[in-house]
């Protein structure tokens, strides 16, 4: 698997974390998971999505 492939993977997984606590914060709904949790899964899921689409601009920007 080469590195483009992984960041790819690893950006898809960061937004939904982050997408799960972003939810979870909106509808307050889900009542097994504390909502400082929730607070955890957005920001660390929107550094995730942040760090690995600038490292997805740069993998491509080398390759061309």
């Amino acid at each position: 698997m080469n590195y483009k492939k992984r960041v790819i993977i690893t950006l898809v997984g960061s937004f939904l974390i982050f997408t799960i606590g972003v939810s979870r914060i909106q509808t307050e709904s889900l009542t097994f998971t504390p909502l400082f949790v929730a607070y955890i899964f957005g920001i660390t899921g929107l550094v995730g999505v942040i760090t690995n689409g600038i490292k997805l601009l740069q993998a491509s920007q080398n390759k061309q």
